[in-house]
């Protein structure tokens, strides 16, 4: 049985303030990156790292960028259906800790995200990595420019393999 946090709604609401956080902050950066990068402008900042301007219409690592546009909606509900199930997920399991740091980690990312189809018809990009090491798995070793809201969707994501590795060993 879920425990629920002594006034759950108190629980639930500072969840829900994490994930407006992670949402503010993936918002303003790519407003900073729109009102100074033209679209593909390059700035290197290390030998391995650049700040890029990409738009993205697709998934992950572009997946479905190709496509028609049907991706835009599809990946715009998807977002919005992740959002509704995830607040259900806090309210019900607002005092496990772990568990919803992750899920609102992934809340704010999911939003920030959808916000930047709704408005925009693509995610904007624009953390790029760069080791020859990659070169076998993308092109010249170059990692897909990502976002503030991709870090915590994938931060969120390991939180959950970590909380549900700690259920098990206490299972």
């Amino acid at each position: 049985m879920a425990r629920r946090a002594k006034g759950g709604g108190a629980g639930l609401i500072g969840w829900l303030g994490l994930a407006g956080v992670v949402l503010l902050l993936d918002q303003f950066t790519k407003v900073l990156i729109v009102g100074n990068f033209a679209l593909g402008e390059v700035h290197t900042v290390t030998s391995f790292f650049d700040v890029v301007r990409a738009h993205n219409p697709g998934a992950a690592f572009s997946f479905l960028s190709d496509a028609s546009g049907w991706q835009r909606w599809f990946f715009t509900g998807l977002g919005t259906v992740a959002a509704v199930v995830i607040v259900v997920l806090l309210r019900q399991h607002a005092g496990q800790t772990l568990f919803c740091l992750a899920v609102s980690l992934i809340l704010g990312g999911a939003v920030g995200n959808v916000i930047d189809r709704l408005w925009h018809g693509h995610v904007i990009d624009f953390l790029q990595f760069h080791w020859d090491w990659l070169a076998p798995m993308f092109h010249q070793g170059y990692f897909p420019a990502f976002n503030v809201a991709d870090s915590a969707i994938t931060l969120g994501a390991v939180l959950l393999v970590l909380d549900e590795l700690r259920r098990v060993r206490r299972g």
